[in-house]
Parts: C-alpha cells; sequence; structure tokens
C-alpha cells in the first residue's frame, strides 16, 4: 500500500475513533496513540526514510499536512469536552453559573500598624531615623548589654521565652539599642519599632506578643531637657495640641535615673474614672538618661557622650486613642471592628 493510501486509511480511522471519544481522558489516549512518540505519525515519519531520496520532500509535506488537520480536529474536540465536562460539574454541584459572583471587599489597615506608622512619621519628623532589629536575638543584646546583671532582680519583670543555643524572643525592641550602638558612633538619633514577646499570661491587660517603639539620642549635650522636648512634642503631635504631659521618677535598668510619661486621661479630663484608675492620668512611656554602663559595653566613652531612650507600648496607645478597653481584640483579626476603627479615626 502505497503512502498516500495509508495516511487516507489513518485519516478515515482517526475520524472513526475520535467521534467514539466522550472524555477529555478518553482524548488524551487518542492523541498519544496517533500523535504521541511512539503514536502512528511518529511511525511514518521513520518510514519516510525508506521512500527515494526525490520523493522524501513531497511525502513528508503530505505527512505534515495531513497531521495538522487532524490536530485541528483533536482540539475542537477537546473544547467541546471540556465545556461539556465543566457544565456538567456545575450541575452536579447544584451551582447556578449565571447568578453574579459574591462581593468582594476591600480589607482595611490594622489599627495597631496604622498607629505604629503615624507614631514612625512623628519622631521621622522630629529628626529621627529607623532602624530595625532581629526579633530572636541572643541574651547579650536583649539584657546584657543594657545592663542586666545575670542576677539582676529586673529580668524578674520580663518573663521571656528562650530557646536552645542561647537564643531567645526580645522582650523590648531595646536590642536594636545595642546593634546600632556597636556599629555606629555619636551622634545617634534613632528609634526601632517592632514586635515583643513575653511569657506571660494572656488577659484584658496584657499578651505574649506586642508592638514597641524604642527611641534613644546620644551626642555630647543630650539631656533631660531634651528628652521633655521630645516626649511633649510626641504626645501632643498624637492625641492633641493642648494635652497635658507629666513625668515621673521611676526604674529601669538601662537608663539612671528613670522616669515614666503620662498623659491626662482622654475618658475623663483628668477628674478620675475606671479608665486612669482614678488618678486623671494614663502611662504612655517609660524614659530616662542612657546608663553610663551601657554607652561603655557598646564602646561609647560615657565621660564624653550622654544620651536618653524611651519605650512606647503601641497597643496601649491604641487602647487609650481608639476606646478599647481589651488588648486581646486586636489580634483577633476582627473586621468589622478593624473597619469601624479605620473609619472613626
Amino acid at each position: 500500500m502505497s503512502f498516500p493510501d495509508q495516511l487516507e486509511q489513518i485519516r478515515s480511522q482517526f475520524s472513526s475513533d475520535l467521534s467514539s471519544i466522550c472524555s477529555t481522558q478518553e482524548l488524551e489516549s487518542l492523541r498519544i496513540t496517533y500523535f504521541g512518540k511512539k503514536g502512528l505519525f511518529t511511525s511514518f515519519m521513520l518510514l519516510l526514510r525508506e521512500a527515494p531520496e526525490k520523493e522524501r520532500p513531497r511525502l513528508g509535506k503530505l505527512i505534515n499536512d495531513v497531521k495538522q488537520t487532524l490536530l485541528v480536529h483533536l482540539e475542537n474536540t477537546r473544547l467541546r469536552l471540556v465545556a461539556e465536562e465543566l457544565h456538567s460539574q456545575l450541575v452536579a454541584e447544584q451551582l447556578d453559573e449565571t447568578l453574579p459572583g459574591k462581593r468582594s471587599f476591600l480589607g482595611v489597615e490594622h489599627p495597631v500598624q496604622k498607629l505604629l506608622n503615624r507614631a514612625v512619621d512623628i519622631f521621622s519628623s522630629l529628626g529621627f531615623s529607623v532602624a530595625l532589629g532581629p526579633d530572636l536575638d541572643t541574651d547579650y543584646y536583649n539584657f546584657e548589654g543594657l545592663n542586666f546583671a545575670e542576677d539582676h532582680p529586673a529580668r524578674d519583670m520580663q518573663d521571656t521565652f528562650y530557646f536552645p543555643g542561647g537564643y531567645l524572643l526580645r522582650t523590648h525592641t531595646s536590642n536594636v539599642q545595642v546593634h546600632f550602638m556597636q556599629d555606629h558612633t555619636p551622634p545617634i538619633r534613632v528609634i526601632a519599632p517592632g514586635k515583643c514577646f513575653r511569657n506571660e499570661t494572656v488577659s484584658g491587660r496584657s499578651h505574649v506578643f506586642f508592638h514597641q517603639i524604642e527611641g534613644f539620642y546620644i551626642d555630647k549635650q543630650a539631656n533631660f531637657a531634651s528628652l521633655f522636648s521630645i516626649m511633649r512634642a510626641f504626645c501632643r503631635q498624637l492625641f492633641s495640641s493642648d494635652i497635658k504631659v507629666r513625668f515621673r521618677p521611676s526604674y529601669f535598668p538601662f537608663v539612671e535615673p528613670g522616669i515614666e510619661v503620662d498623659i491626662a486621661c482622654l475618658q475623663c479630663q483628668s477628674k478620675g474614672c475606671k479608665l486612669c484608675k482614678e488618678t486623671g492620668w494614663l502611662e504612655v512611656a517609660g524614659a530616662g538618661m542612657i546608663h553610663p554602663n551601657v554607652l561603655s559595653k557598646s564602646k561609647i566613652d560615657p565621660e564624653k557622650y550622654t544620651g536618653y531612650a524611651w519605650g512606647i507600648g503601641v497597643e496601649r496607645l491604641a487602647m487609650l486613642i481608639y476606646g478599647i478597653d481589651d488588648i486581646r481584640i486586636f489580634s483577633e483579626n476582627n473586621a468589622r471592628l478593624f473597619e469601624q476603627v479605620a473609619f472613626n479615626s
């Protein structure tokens, strides 16, 4: 049988086989039979070597033309079967493809992240650069480099998540201060926003993770007057221009002397309420002059340079500003609440 006759026979057989196909799976088997690496058309191309050399171009073109025609029929059948199978699937799932799609909703910025960004913008406008550090760090950067001795009682104030190899989850973003001081020389004017982790019982007032903004300034003339000015400027830009700010003595191992920064209660206007525990004041930050030991450990001469630092809990600020009385709400992914907070802020 000649080449043309054999091709015509295959064409006829292919049409017959194709007409009986009922699924895409059967169609794929048919494709492999005719056009696979060991298919009929591959065998034809091998037989072409036995044809006279002068006849090969003509016969090759003939084989290819028939092959392309059959491939078109194959693809058309595939498209039809895919559509039929999709329709059958929709019917089986009792879906009405003519119904409109579900409405999608735009998300909103998380209240804590929104406030964190706002605070960073305020400090940036006051001349501070932003530095970041690792969440997983060593004891030295989280404690020892900040004047926490190994048996220092202040370590008990911060329950810590420890890991093998001497690593821990930072309990404050103050670890960035030690990293930065080791790699830079004064003047240094930096804030360090980020997550912190403490092994505490989750309640309405505390959580195992939260956000903090550490800030520190080191120079030859850094002093309390400058610290007070920065804290007042931040509070007045964040809350209101006429907010009352006060400073109280306090203790932190990495500053000496230490202070706490309070603002007049937003809810009762300093008259006394449940939120401020009848004091009329709300704590928003801890601060103080950087301890000379902290400077010395990072090779900064405390006789030549002074500095001040502060730490602000972002969730605490968010609770005050948004009127939320339970810190756990921030980690519950309540989209409706966050949308309402975004609308009102």
